[in-house]
């Protein structure tokens, strides 16, 4: 039994009561996560805290970087070099880290990215929750582009879905953001750690010697920096061999695209959604993270006027199919979100019926009757 095993087999099967963060750590230790970089940021420091004191009991190597660009510069490296690597931050610290996202995205580096989103713009309010990264988790880097972000609810979700973040980056290679937000992350609740038999853990997908690591599949095979093959890593537009070609529309046209498909062909396979109360429903709310807690609860209060509920858990690559059956079957949707309407504004892309956002920013989540008042009136009951 290697020290990473004996490490966990001390934790399977036990119950913690746990912050959301500290939960992200145990689930990214799980998943076989044993490098770490990042840079102190309310409200995920105590992600870089925790992971600081127990990525060494694994062996594993924890850096406080000097910002933000330096700590995604170094998971980048980190996972080139074969690891399973992991950074963590908040609003301003992610914007920070887009370019390098960008060439993650470009140079197919799995790693995960976990964003505890908080309310800005700029500094904002640094210690207030908040969801107003959705959009820039989709669109933050430039060009042409699929990403995958998912956003838990609870604590167990942030232990659960920081294994399933980890497992997505290596069977797509591609960074994978975490688009947890502050209420989540400093909410105590219980964690249940499962049996180390029960975790299903995907392992990186080696190249034989002669395999192309930029194509020829869909999702082509990675090489690691020391192994002894010779490669080429460039953000430039490159061939499948890697080597860089900026002249050719046919290079670029094909390797974008294979980029783009590798998720978007496997949306169904990634996507995922908690549907409740929708088979008789006639109007629905929508909505991810913490606030799908209040929201469940003022639907919940609701029932005998058959109002259902989905939940995202995806949000990139968006469940297109889900909402456009959502919007086929009732008559408005109600998205109460964190922001201005993020999340409701790309409903309106794939639904016919009226969707309606119930917006709150400035720090304070949404309160169950909050929601309930508000739909209560709309409709007129």
């Amino acid at each position: 039994m290697d020290i990473r095993e004996k490490y966990l087999k001390n934790y399977e099967n036990k119950t913690i009561f746990s912050l959301g963060n500290e939960a992200v750590v145990y689930g990214a230790l799980f998943a076989g996560c044993n490098f770490f970089a990042g840079y102190p940021i309310t409200p995920s420091s105590e992600i870089a805290k925790v992971m600081a004191r127990e990525l060494p009991k694994v062996d594993g190597y924890c850096l406080q970087m000097e910002d933000e660009i330096a700590s995604i510069a170094a998971v980048i490296g980190a996972s080139w070099s074969g690891a399973k690597a992991m950074t963590a931050t908040s609003g301003p610290g992610f914007s920070l880290m887009m370019e390098n996202i960008g060439y993650a995205v470009m140079t197919e580096t799995p790693c995960v990215i976990v964003n505890v989103q908080r309310s800005g713009p700029s500094t904002g309010q640094a210690t207030k929750p908040a969801q107003g990264d959705i959009m820039q988790a989709r669109w933050g880097t430039h060009g042409d582009h699929e990403i995958i972000a998912l956003s838990p609810s609870s604590v167990q979700e942030c232990f659960d879905l920081a294994i399933e973040c980890f497992n997505l980056a290596e069977r797509y290679r591609t960074p994978v953001i975490f688009l947890m937000d502050g209420e989540i992350a400093h909410l105590r609740e219980k964690l249940v750690i499962p049996p180390l038999k029960n975790i299903h853990v995907v392992e990186r997908k080696k190249a034989k010697a002669e395999e192309n690591i930029f194509g020829g599949k869909l999702v082509p095979p990675m090489s690691e920096i020391g192994e002894g093959k010779f490669i080429h890593v460039t953000g430039s537009t490159h061939k499948e061999d890697g080597m860089r070609d900026i002249e050719s529309q046919l290079v670029h046209d094909t390797l974008v695209r294979r980029l783009y498909a590798k998720v978007d062909q496997n949306r169904e396979k990634i996507v995922k959604t908690e549907e409740r109360f929708l088979e008789d429903a006639k109007t629905a709310v929508v909505a991810y993270g913490a606030t799908a807690r209040p929201a469940f609860g003022a639907v919940l209060k609701m029932r005998n006027k058959k109002i259902g509920f989905m939940r995202l858990i995806t949000i990139w690559p968006f469940p297109k199919k889900q909402i456009m059956r959502l919007g086929e079957k009732v008559e408005r949707i109600y998205v109460p979100e964190l922001n201005l309407g993020q999340v409701s504004r790309e409903i309106e892309r794939f639904v016919n019926c009226e969707v309606v956002p119930i917006s709150k920013i400035g720090g304070i989540p949404h309160t169950v009757d909050e929601i309930y008042h508000f739909i209560k009136e709309k409709e007129q009951w």
